[in-house]
């Protein structure tokens, strides 16, 4: 059959279905590079697993593409039969380790939120403030799931401290000609 009367039927030519295959195969081997990369582990390095099925539904079968069995570095791998799906396979420590460093640099980023935003309410004492919020938060916190991630405005949260505890924070006012108070007044 010619290519005129394949692509007349609907058929696609053979070549073009091999290299869509080639293709996918090679953005996913792209991805794995690029993470490979992120993690510093080099081509040589790396460990490639395929994963085949089996005539048990339930079990897959692992084996070596490239490298070899270093149980040290993580180890990728792809489904035969499924190109677009690369799975990395890492030991529990490594895996812990990463969590813990997931959670330490989310709280660095929460503490980091809060601290801006004290800073931008004018605190009279920043520490005072701190602890404040900090008992805010644990008492939303208790109120809460504790299995549930908690979301807090932070701003709203500081606003609030700021009304009942507002010997906490400088208040402008008290540092303007009393011309300007007044014009303030007429303004709101």
């Amino acid at each position: 059959m010619s290519e005129n009367e394949k692509q007349e039927t609907g058929q696609q030519p053979v070549p073009e279905q091999k290299n869509e295959t080639e293709q996918k195969k090679y953005e996913i081997i792209k991805k794995i590079d690029s993470l490979s990369d992120k993690l510093g582990i080099s081509k040589e390095h790396r460990t490639l697993l395929g994963i085949k099925d089996t005539e048990d539904p339930n079990v897959k079968q692992l084996y070596l593409k490239e490298g070899n069995w270093n149980e040290d570095e993580p180890w990728f791998a792809i489904e035969d039969n499924n190109d677009k799906k690369a799975y990395a396979f890492i030991p529990a420590d490594a895996f812990s380790q990463i969590l813990d460093a997931l959670r330490h640099a989310q709280q660095e980023n929460f503490n980091l939120k809060l601290e801006k935003t004290i800073w931008q309410h004018i605190p009279a004492d920043f520490e005072d403030v701190w602890i404040v919020a900090m008992d805010e938060i644990r008492k939303y916190a208790q109120q809460n799931d504790p299995n549930k991630p908690i979301s807090i405005d932070l701003d709203k949260l500081i606003k609030k401290i700021k009304r009942e505890h507002p010997n906490l924070f400088i208040n402008i006012k008290d540092f303007m000609p009393p011309q300007m108070n007044q014009l303030q007044d007429n303004h709101d």
